[in-house]
């Protein structure tokens, strides 16, 4: 299974719009793994999570075929992980796309906010599927069979982290989220099998917030809890994604952070295989 992580920032990017901070400014200039785009993932070119505004972007940077994605799982409906103007492009009049029908999975906002654009701009067209997701069910898609997880991020949404399981192998994709809530320990402890990777995300830097989001504590106890309680396979790799610029903190800062604790720090493009 292969695993590419197509943006790893927060919703600003790195750099941000608007920003003259000097994290911005050092990425302006050493450039490279510093330039952030808004965070999305690909397994096997078929599975995407979320569908970000810099979706065209890393169709272009890294050679994408969206007429291969069979499912998008959307984690929640915040801007950053959902532009659903860009879904119409797939409608008849906007592009000349193939005659399988894309099914979208996400809660109740998302489903939502994805019929109101698509309905605006003509119809689903037989283009698109919605399909609502609820917590601890589990879903086959056409991909992989995933569960739904509660995310502690936004207390007005019910908002996912996702367990993918697929070809045998199990995925934990934890963010948005600030500490995992107890009902997903249990699950996690009860219904899992060991996992071959997981994602989790460090939008925080070493900034004590973290009950939307993880800063490095947050991820270094969390990681260790999977280990202590034997959720990962022996040497399953770890990744940190999601970074805000307002952490502070350059690529090769966060790699010092979490090389010694066996973390990857990630950066657009990254591929995993596992």
């Amino acid at each position: 299974m292969k695993l590419q992580l197509l943006g790893t920032a927060a919703f600003e990017g790195i750099p941000s719009l608007f920003c003259t901070c000097d994290l911005c400014k050092k990425a302006i200039q050493l450039g490279g793994k510093n330039i952030r785009s808004r965070t999305s993932a690909m397994i096997d070119n078929e599975l995407k999570i979320d569908f970000p505004p810099d979706s065209l972007h890393h169709m272009h940077r890294f050679g994408l075929n969206y007429e291969q994605v069979k499912d998008i799982l959307f984690t929640h409906s915040h801007s950053d992980h959902l532009y659903a103007e860009d879904l119409a492009a797939r409608l008849p009049g906007y592009g000349k796309s193939l005659d399988h029908t894309l099914q979208l999975y996400g809660n109740d906002l998302v489903l939502s906010k994805c019929m109101h654009i698509l309905a605006v701009n003509g119809g689903l067209q037989q283009k698109f599927q919605l399909n609502r997701l609820q917590p601890f069910v589990r879903t086959k898609l056409q991909t992989a069979s995933i569960v739904p997880l509660p995310a502690s991020h936004d207390p007005l949404e019910t908002c996912f982290i996702f367990y993918i399981e697929k070809d045998g192998k199990a995925i934990l994709y934890g963010h948005d989220s600030g500490d995992f809530p107890s009902d997903v320990w249990e699950w996690l402890e009860q219904e899992a099998l060991p996992l071959d990777l997981v994602v989790l995300e460090c939008t925080m830097g070493y900034n004590h917030y973290r009950l939307t989001h993880m800063n490095v504590d947050a991820v270094l106890e969390t990681v260790a809890k999977l280990r202590l309680e034997q959720l990962l396979k022996q040497n399953a790799p770890v990744i940190v994604t999601h970074f805000s610029h307002n952490a502070q903190l350059l690529h090769e800062d966060l790699e010092a952070i979490f090389e010694r604790h066996g973390i990857t720090t990630a950066y657009d493009g990254l591929i995993v295989e596992i």
